[in-house]
């Protein structure tokens, strides 16, 4: 099969892999249909996360069921499935809470790299879900969103407590941030502030449920949050990005008593202890159990409730997956959609 590799930071190609078989009895292998290029991908291809040799891309996925190892029960050949970006049994202690994505037994899709024509999924029993039934072509991207950054956007939203009546900030306008706008819309907030400086980025904010656009940055955009609370700060924060400037950020513009939800993957951004004392407020977030929230989501798109796939602004086909990074990277593209 064909898939992407990346072998140094700004070097991916699409290259010949090995077909991917059953390997367990609670494996799926499946054919995409589409998948995509994550924001998180970007750190390697920047150098800032190291790369262990060439390494198969991707984590995120759709498509049609080609074969089952012999103790998956719960789908089979022929249906359109969408999983999370980490596999997960479903029935261990830490999965039936809700947090799937530190399951006892979790593998991460990013080892096995679904940027291909097909892909093996452990755990399948824990990790799919199936459609009603196989989605018209235009439906596909919305499905593929629902793998990852909208069910990331929206944990960020409900570890912040977002809910009726309330004020949300959402700290980062790529596509996870993006989600979270559309997830504190349907979670009944009053406000939603998107912080954004890129045009097409607060367009597309507003079009997702936006109430205000705050340009500024760091302190700046503190203050910004600050005078349009009368001073008291947002009762819920999504932190959509992982840097330190963000991080501060977020917890600044929340008010005392709030909630600060973050999902923005996270590297050397650390939280003086003073700040975090006196800010009183509550933090909570982490890499996202999306799986939590698929079934709900895949209804919620089928019903054409939310259209999550509007945050994909490139598709290229998956041979030019190469074009697809260097437009993320250089913020010429907020998502690139990858077709199989």
């Amino acid at each position: 099969m064909r898939g992407a590799v990346m072998h140094a930071p700004g070097d991916v190609r699409v290259e010949d892999r090995p077909d991917p078989t059953i390997i367990e009895p609670t494996d799926a292998i499946i054919r995409l249909s589409a998948t995509c290029i994550c924001g998180s991908d970007l750190w390697p291809y920047r150098g800032i996360e190291a790369l262990d040799g060439a390494t198969p891309m991707g984590h995120e996925y759709c498509g049609i069921v080609e074969e089952v190892g012999s103790a998956v029960t719960t789908i089979r050949p022929g249906q359109f499935v969408v999983g999370s970006f980490w596999a997960s049994d479903g029935t261990c202690e830490i999965c039936r809470a809700g947090y799937q994505s530190a399951c006892t037994h979790r593998t991460l899709m990013g080892t096995i790299g679904t940027q291909a024509e097909y892909a093996r999924i452990p755990l399948a029993d824990g990790t799919l879900v199936a459609t009603r039934e196989v989605p018209s072509a235009d439906l596909v991207p919305h499905h593929l969103a629902a793998s990852d950054v909208l069910g990331t956007g929206w944990f960020a939203a409900v570890a912040a407590e977002v809910g009726p009546g309330k004020t949300v900030a959402v700290v980062g306008d790529g596509a996870v941030g993006l989600m979270g706008v559309l997830a504190a819309r349907q979670l009944g907030a009053e406000r939603i502030i998107a912080m954004s400086r890129h045009e097409d980025r607060q367009k597309l904010a507003l079009d997702l449920g936006a109430t205000d656009i705050v340009t500024e940055r760091g302190d700046d955009g503190v203050e910004r949050v600050m005078e349009l609370t009368r001073g008291l700060g947002a009762h819920s924060v999504i932190e959509a990005v992982g840097t330190q400037e963000a991080m501060l950020q977020a917890i600044r513009s929340c008010r005392p008593g709030g909630h600060v939800g973050f999902v923005g993957l996270t590297h050397e951004a650390t939280i003086g202890g003073m700040d975090l004392f006196m800010s009183l407020v509550h933090l909570h977030g982490g890499p996202a159990p999306v799986r939590r929230f698929l079934p709900q989501h895949l209804d919620l798109i089928a019903d054409g409730t939310i259209e999550p796939g509007k945050v994909f602004d490139l598709t290229l086909p998956l041979e030019r997956a190469a074009d697809g990074y260097t437009a993320m990277d250089e913020r010429r593209a907020i998502k690139t959609l990858l077709t199989v």
